[in-house]
């Protein structure tokens, strides 16, 4: 690409959001959590090795600002190296084995004389089967991008 394109797409991108520290830990926590959930099935270890990951990150709280930048450093790094292959992803998601299995039709392909009943419902869903509100931040109208890879809505 041209350098004008170049400067216009980085005027365009968003710029990452500046996370806190006491932020970035807790993301970290929630990722591990998560990445532990795809390695253990069985709930009662999960729950072990999840009491024993909540030690690890409660022995080093209040350490200083260099060990602190140093363990996140690390704790990603084993993030990485436990990733898991195929994460667990739940049924009903992008990439679950419920995903938009059997989704309600179009009110216009029921009545397709235009008589709506008056106790229809009024709502359009997301494609994962969720209610779409302004409120919750997940409004799919129009086209919505699924990664598969991720196994996320977007």
């Amino acid at each position: 690409m041209n350098a004008v394109i170049t400067a216009a797409a980085n005027q365009a991108r968003q710029k990452p959001v500046k996370l806190s520290h006491n932020q970035e830990v807790a993301r970290l926590y929630r990722k591990s959590l998560k990445v532990l959930s795809s390695w253990v099935i069985d709930r009662e270890i999960f729950v072990e090795e999840a009491t024993n990951l909540r030690s690890r990150f409660d022995s080093e709280r209040g350490c200083s600002n260099a060990k602190a930048v140093r363990l996140l450093k690390e704790g990603k790094a084993e993030l990485f190296e436990f990733t898991h292959p195929d994460p667990y992803c739940v049924p009903f998601m992008p990439g679950g084995s419920l995903f938009m299995r059997n989704p309600p039709p179009p009110l216009e392909i029921c009545f397709p004389d235009g008589d709506i009943p008056a106790d229809a419902p009024k709502h359009t869903l997301n494609p994962d089967m969720s209610v779409c509100t302004p409120e919750t931040g997940k409004l799919a109208v129009g086209s919505v991008l699924v990664d598969f890879g991720k196994k996320n809505m977007e």
